[in-house]
């Protein structure tokens, strides 16, 4: 029988489970932006890298040890710490509200619950990613193994072919609504990725407009090309690097929120 208070031991042995997907199938597109749009989006310290580079995922897990299969798209650009190279996650959308909670809760990603297809015929494959109705992203991909740039495997390997970090941010808004409880911190978080397939070739991508979800801010200047892969995949324990200075971070912080203009008189916008 369940119950609402749960045994420590089962709770240790629960917290250090590895949190493992199978067989995961992915489609990430990777594309060069204007370098004036990452230095705008990336709160302090975060400073943009050497190329404005920018990937974008959507992914099918058919099966985890935390949750039920879900579907998952996410946005990044690559970014900069104090000399170290990572990307920073400017939104992550799931169907699950399970992979919602462990992704916003614990390890800090700007989750969303969003609807994802994600199909495989043949050499073509395609994903879209569908919030408000509105289609925020869709990438086809023909994986024949040539690129859109003819650089495309080469940059990508030259800067995503290391053990990047993710950087997020933690913090939770203060119960009056304004500012924060906490100072917002900055962590980072590796995978460990044992891939079975790995498959490439040119792509296309379309992103249409969004308050809520802007990806299309992130424009495409240089399309470099798609890659598919199957893998089994460890996200591994993340690490706390740095507080943030809240007034700093205040205009960076509703990558997790919907922004909703209010009607005249209904109150200030981002009201939660």
């Amino acid at each position: 029988m369940g119950s609402f208070v749960k045994d420590p031991k089962a709770i240790r042995k629960f917290q250090e489970r590895r949190k493992t997907f199978y067989a995961a199938e992915v489609l990430t597109v990777y594309w060069e932006t204007r370098r004036e749009i990452v230095e705008r989006i990336l709160p302090v310290p975060l400073k943009a890298a050497q190329r404005p580079l920018v990937h974008a995922f959507v992914a099918h897990y058919p099966r985890t040890s935390f949750s039920l299969p879900y579907r998952e798209a996410a946005l990044f650009v690559l970014a900069d710490y104090r000399g170290e190279l990572g990307t920073y996650c400017l939104s992550m959308l799931v169907d699950d509200d399970m992979a919602m909670g462990l992704g916003r809760e614990i390890c800090g990603f700007p989750k969303k619950i969003a609807s994802m297809e994600l199909s495989k015929n043949g050499n073509l494959v395609e994903g879209t990613v569908r919030r408000h109705g509105i289609d925020i992203f869709r990438v086809q991909a023909n994986l024949d193994g040539k690129m859109n740039a003819t650089d495309g495997q080469r940059m990508i390997e030259d800067y995503y072919g290391q053990d990047l970090a993710v950087f997020n941010i933690k913090y939770t808004q203060a119960i009056d609504g304004s500012g924060f409880d906490l100072k917002p911190m900055l962590v980072k978080q590796h995978t460990a990725v044992d891939v079975r397939t790995r498959r490439t070739g040119a792509a296309e991508v379309s992103m249409a407009d969004s308050p809520h979800d802007p990806w299309a801010e992130l424009e495409v200047v240089n399309l470099l090309g798609g890659v598919y892969t199957v893998s089994d995949t460890v996200l591994l324990k993340g690490t706390m690097l740095e507080q943030l200075k809240p007034e700093e971070f205040l205009p960076y912080s509703y990558l997790r929120w919907d922004w909703w203009e209010p009607a005249p008189g209904e109150g200030g916008p981002g009201t939660l």
